[in-house]
């Protein structure tokens, strides 16, 4: 990682283009040294994990 300062309005950003947590977008941000385009990568790739974890459960409550 490099010392890329990461704004709160940065964040703000990257969470109105995705929808993500804060500290998702804070992280993904991190991770890709200020860049947005990795860091909707990134964000998408963690949903894609979370999505393949819960893939297995099944649902008791609702339709």
């Amino acid at each position: 990682m490099s010392n890329v300062a990461i704004t709160a309005a940065d964040v703000n950003k990257l969470r109105q283009m995705t929808g993500a947590g804060m500290m998702d977008c804070k992280k993904a941000l991190t991770e890709s040294n200020g860049d947005f385009e990795a860091a909707i990568d990134f964000l998408r790739k963690k949903g894609q994990k979370v999505a393949g974890n819960r893939a297995d459960r099944e649902a008791n409550e609702g339709v």
